[in-house]
């Protein structure tokens, strides 16, 4: 499926190829600066009526030529309008020395700025164009306009803000809104960025799609419906509960039962067909006093798991939440080696100390394994990727799917889901309320009750995680994982 334009993430360097391919087309780049910046007076206008002075900050490349012509459009709009520039105006080049000739406005170092009620300032100072940490006059700035309660209308991205990890360099402006040019980038998504960007705007100015997608990686997007709807099987006339998979959850000892029922019944309420908790046998009057809908089967010792094992419609297994971690959970896990599973929590610790031994398991054959790990859980089984600090959150899942033959969910409000051959989703619909005890038990249980029912294991993963951020927006604010269940509902 072909995405539009505005749905793809492109790096800072990415997108700065394209613009270099724009104009050796014969396109104007300048006329290309003329649209953004308008633009962006335009939403300066639009979103901020109340506004009694607009300050715009410019920066020594493009994007203080975008602030060039925003600051002309407003004035010509009958704004009242201040500009404060970084470094010499008169050694801009190309574009941005236009744009600069064009402004009527002269303007003072932007040193000078101090703000004051009233202020909305339009942040053109670097955007995209940074690597490496704001200078300090500019960093005094940013701390000046958020002591002030100032609020910021960012072009591009705010200044101080990596586009391609979403990690501040040194200082950033957090903006109430931002708008950038044709499409995303990942730092727009990723953490404390898609804080710091405020509301997103995408505004065309024109490029031909046909020179976005030449350049776009179109194996990284934003996880939605789009990107695996396709792939998640749905109930037809015919559709009985054999149909749709059965789904075993493995149940920890009598005291630790309650999150394997948990991710049972978000599997059920995802679609699964049947759903087995395999208990231990001093948990199975536990867990036989808690269930209805829920089959349950004794499950001792890695002996018995394997007897019956001989059923193949038993397709699909949960391990790890509240199972205890050890040699148990290692044996039961490379038990299921030529089936699909999803392991989570202390199923992932049991491995920390020899992660191949898990990998080499499922290294054949299709995708059958999703790891589910938060940031702890990641750097135990992949302590070189988690501790390379040139890679972003996407390339260490990416880099871990790959190595682990596993769809990869690296979770947290900002959750990565990679899968071996590169592909990669981050996620954005899930509530900050959605970091409860138990939500990870769910989120299980959920990809879990999809990969039973067919869907191939990172289409899985990806929509199990939308899914469990929807459920958590249905609860509200101040949900249980209890709440969270009775939330979950399949596409």
């Amino acid at each position: 499926m072909m995405l539009p334009i505005a749905d793809l993430l492109i790096s800072p360097q990415t997108m700065a190829a394209i613009d270099g391919d724009a104009a050796a087309s014969g396109i104007d780049s300048y006329g290309l600066m003329e649209k953004a910046g308008q633009a962006v007076a335009a939403g300066a206008l639009r979103h901020f009526p109340e506004a009694l002075r607009h300050v715009v900050l410019c920066g020594p490349g493009n994007n203080g030529g975008d602030g060039y012509v925003v600051a002309r459009a407003l004035q010509q709009a009958g704004a009242s309008v201040e500009l404060f520039y970084l470094g010499d105006p008169g050694r801009l080049k190309g574009d941005a020395a236009r744009a600069y000739a064009d402004c009527p406005i002269r303007g003072a170092a932007i040193g000078t700025y101090s703000p004051r009620r009233g202020d909305i300032v339009v942040d053109a100072i670097f955007g995209a164009g940074l690597s490496r940490p704001v200078p300090e006059e500019v960093a005094a700035v940013i701390a000046r306009v958020g002591e002030a309660d100032v609020p910021v209308l960012a072009v591009d991205l705010p200044s101080g803000l990596d586009g391609l990890s979403g990690q501040a360099l040194g200082a950033a402006f957090h903006a109430v809104r931002t708008i950038t040019f044709m499409t995303r980038k990942p730092g727009h998504l990723l953490l404390p960025g898609r804080e710091l960007c405020g509301e997103v705007e995408v505004f065309d100015i024109g490029i031909p799609a046909r020179i976005v997608r030449a350049h776009a990686d179109a194996m990284i997007a934003e996880n939605t419906p789009a990107q695996w709807q396709r792939e998640i099987p749905s109930a037809d006339a015919d559709s009985h509960k054999y149909k749709r998979g059965h789904l075993v959850v493995f149940s920890g000892g009598p005291n630790a039962t309650g999150a394997a029922r948990m991710s049972a019944m978000a599997g059920l309420k995802s679609g699964a067909g049947l759903v087995t908790i395999a208990s231990p046998q001093d948990a199975m009057a536990v867990n036989a006093g808690m269930l209805t809908a829920i089959m349950l089967h004794a499950v001792e010792d890695e002996t018995t798991l394997k007897a019956w094992l001989a059923d193949k419609r038993l397709s699909t297994f949960v391990l790890g939440p509240g199972f205890g971690a050890g040699d148990k959970a290692r044996k039961f896990c490379l038990a299921l080696a030529d089936r699909h599973l999803v392991l989570d929590a202390d199923g992932i610790t049991s491995f920390r100390d020899n992660a191949q031994v898990l990998f080499d398991a499922f290294a054949d054959g299709p995708t059958r394994l999703v790891l589910t790990p938060h940031e702890g859980e990641f750097a135990r089984l992949f302590p070189d990727i988690a501790g390379d600090a040139s890679l972003n959150k996407v390339d260490k899942t990416r880099a871990a799917a790959a190595r682990a033959h596993a769809a990869i969910i690296y979770k947290g409000a900002d959750s990565v889901i990679a899968a071996p051959d590169g592909r990669a989703l981050i996620n954005a619909n899930a509530p900050p309320w959605l970091a409860t005890a138990g939500s990870g038990d769910v989120l299980a249980g959920i990809i879990g009750g999809l990969m039973a029912q067919g869907a191939p294991a990172f289409e899985a993963a990806a929509a199990g995680v939308w899914l469990h951020g929807l459920a958590g927006q249905r609860a509200g604010k101040g949900l249980t994982a209890e709440e969270l269940v009775a939330a979950v509902k399949p596409l």
